[in-house]
């Protein structure tokens, strides 16, 4: 079956880009089979088993059909249970994200009747309800059906055998003769077929026949696993069957970068293969993956026709595909060429139906595996390093270290101790690191012997000796070292201190730090230097009264030395030169931006200028998760971290609660009255 890409249904671009969001790639064979003809207007009869992507099926003719303008209920879905309608709920507004003014509410038992009569006052387009609380607002006169253009009858045949078939009648009756109707079951059994010949007109039956294939010879196997611990089974399984080479299949674009991420943070080597990627990016990771430079291939459906790797070890289903068909062409691409394959499927609690409908379609039992244990998966690797081991004894195709190993025993360790010793450098990887340059088992160690060093005066203190930091202790810096400017001692014309102004001669002092001069002579004590002169860069050097002679070098105070480096104010002509604004002007300006208008509510956002978010970015997400028209949000003041919205005060609290938490360019935002 030739996959059906969503550009090809004629859709509008903004619920091209919600699908694209959703990482969708190609519509599955009941969304091919359905959108178009619901697009037409007719009415339509679907036969698709649950979780097959009929959602989509009948959610993307629902949005397309609505009218933003229109504020009233134009679609109406009624689901089974509770759970079910807050599930196509979610799925509805993640559709019509980038529609802007469409909303849809969900009404069920169990919550509180203000929230519901609040989304349906405000004008929710879409409402997805069970039929007992549906019935409850159109007796309330909360609920009116007269603007309905479409009523959907998702899983039509469970409602019927929970006993809501009147409640069903009656709504449909209520609703316009001139609606499209459209009934979605797994089954067809005669209540059904007796509701859509009285309430139907012409409907059009929408049925995907299932074609026998064969099923190669491979091991198939699937786990029951929460969709939360997914990751971490199928780190386990890698790892218990020591698998080198496999793909792995998820249903969309963003759980194959999701999972290549967490598989590279956890050691393995992996790559993506996705619609999104040009052709030379997938010749090259097809190309790695070929030369067994890749351990892990995670793909969609799509991106994975032709792969034809004869090496493949093992298959996951990451995620089950939506129809059987695609099952077979996935484990197909393993136990090629007479090879031995696996397959292995991660199966959450609710989806365990599907493997029984591939189980059908492929005629053949799908084995339930065991989660392995912790302990397991550690025994499964020790096993495989004793095969690998055992296998190295029997061949003798290793080189032998009879002379370290004797070495080893005639210090005193026992050749068990030295096995384990080498098997944990190689689980711990330590063996691969270079050895630290040694001569222990070259010569003895001699004794220690005094170094000349130990007889020379101590440097840094009266006591002998040097100590083993040639410099300055860090704890000893604030002392030793004086302050840049404040605490440094006074110099003389001759470059160092003068006795007479310091406390303590630097001659005296043994923790004295050296002063940062040219190299002179330090002359003995008493030495008095000359008195200074006027030009100090025309006076030779003073000279002591001994053979010792020092140059002259010219010295700046610390004054002189921030004055040369000091930038000169810009002249007014200039055009560095900026005008500075009068402080009355500023407080003006600033108290007139925090102001705000009358009938309307400051909200503050987590997001600002560091995260690139602009005005309209706030006014497309207002829109597009509350449903209100672009007109309630008022002034938007982006700041560096944060924003400042002025929103319709009447909105706040609705804005507030739909708002929190969403994502603006894939950022979570935080709102709270500013």
């Amino acid at each position: 079956m030739t996959p059906t890409l969503f550009t090809e249904l004629g859709l509008s671009p903004e619920l091209l880009k919600a699908i694209d969001k959703l990482g969708f790639e190609k519509a599955s064979p009941i969304q091919a089979a359905a959108i178009p003809v619901l697009m037409t207007g007719k009415d339509i009869v679907g036969q698709s088993m649950t979780g097959s992507g009929k959602t989509a099926a009948f959610g993307v003719p629902a949005v397309e059909k609505v009218d933003p303008n229109q504020r009233a209920v134009q679609v109406l879905i009624l689901c089974p249970t509770r759970e079910l309608a807050v599930q196509v709920s979610e799925e509805i507004h993640k559709l019509a994200f980038f529609k802007r003014g469409i909303s849809c509410l969900p009404i069920y038992g169990g919550q509180s009747y203000e929230r519901q009569f609040y989304g349906l006052k405000q004008g929710a387009q879409i409402v997805i309800g069970t039929p007992g609380r549906v019935m409850d607002h159109m007796r309330r006169g909360t609920l009116r059906l007269s603007t309905v253009k479409m009523v959907i009858l998702d899983e039509a045949d469970v409602m019927l055998n929970m006993g809501f078939r009147d409640d069903i009648e009656t709504i449909l009756k209520d609703a316009p003769k001139e609606r499209q109707t459209v009934f979605f079951s797994a089954t067809m059994p005669k209540p059904i077929r007796d509701l859509i010949e009285k309430y139907a007109h012409e409907p059009q039956s929408v049925r995907i026949e299932q074609k026998a294939m064969t099923v190669p010879t491979v091991e198939q196997v699937y786990y029951e696993v929460d969709r939360r611990y997914k990751m971490e089974l199928l780190t386990r399984l890698i790892d218990l069957y020591d698998m080198k080479l496999g793909i792995i299949f998820c249903n969309t674009k963003r759980m194959v970068d999701d999972l290549v991420e967490h598989l590279e943070a956890a050691g393995y080597q992996a790559d993506r293969l996705h619609g999104d990627m040009t052709q030379n990016m997938r010749d090259r990771v097809m190309n790695k993956f070929r030369k067994s430079g890749l351990e892990f291939l995670v793909a969609t459906d799509v991106a994975a026709r032709g792969i034809d790797v004869d090496d493949v070890e093992v298959v996951f289903n990451y995620d089950l595909p939506y129809d059987a068909e695609d099952y077979v062409h996935r484990i197909g691409r393993t136990g090629r060429a007479g090879r031995s394959g696996k397959a292995i499927s991660l199966v959450p609690y609710r989806e365990l139906f599907q493997i029984r409908n591939i189980e059908r379609f492929t005629n053949m039992r799908i084995q339930r595996g065991r989660v392995p244990t912790e302990n397991e998966v550690a025994e499964a690797r020790e096993n495989v390093f004793t095969d690998k081991l055992r296998a190295l004894l029997t061949s003798g195709e290793f080189t032998k270290h009879d002379r370290l190993v004797e070495r080893l025993a005639e210090e005193g360790f026992a050749s068990n101790d030295i096995a384990s010793a080498l098997i944990h450098l190689l689980q711990s990887g330590d063996a691969a690191k270079p050895a630290p340059k040694t001569e222990e088992y070259d010569r003895p160690q001699r004794e220690e012997r005094p170094s000349f060093r130990d007889e020379r005066p101590g440097r840094y203190g009266d006591r002998g000796g040097y100590r083993d930091d040639r410099r300055p202790r860090f704890g000893d810096r604030r002392e030793e070292h004086p302050r840049r400017f404040e605490d440094r001692p006074p110099r003389s014309e001759a470059g160092f201190a003068d006795p007479k102004k310091s406390k303590t001669a630097p001659w005296k002092t043994a923790a004295a730090p050296v002063p940062r001069t040219p190299k002179v002579v330090i002359p003995p004590p008493g030495y008095k230097p000359a008195p200074a002169k006027p030009d100090m860069a025309a006076e030779p050097a003073a000279q002591a009264p001994s053979e010792v002679k020092t140059e002259a070098v010219k010295t700046y105070s610390d004054q002189e030395i921030l004055a040369s480096v000091k930038t000169p104010e810009p002249k007014p002509e200039s055009k560095l030169f900026l005008k500075p604004k009068p402080a009355a002007a500023a407080a003006a300006k600033n108290k007139e931006s925090r102001a705000t208008p009358a009938g309307q509510t400051r909200l503050w956002m987590s997001l600002g200028q560091e995260q690139g978010v602009v005005p309209i970015d706030f006014v497309n997400s207002v829109a597009g998760e509350t449903g209100l028209p672009g007109k309630v949000v008022g002034k938007v003041d982006v700041r560096e971290r944060h924003s400042f919205v002025d929103v319709a005060s009447e909105h706040a609290n609705s804005i507030i609660a739909k708002l929190n938490r969403s994502e603006i360019k894939g950022q979570k935002v935080k709102v709270k009255v500013a």
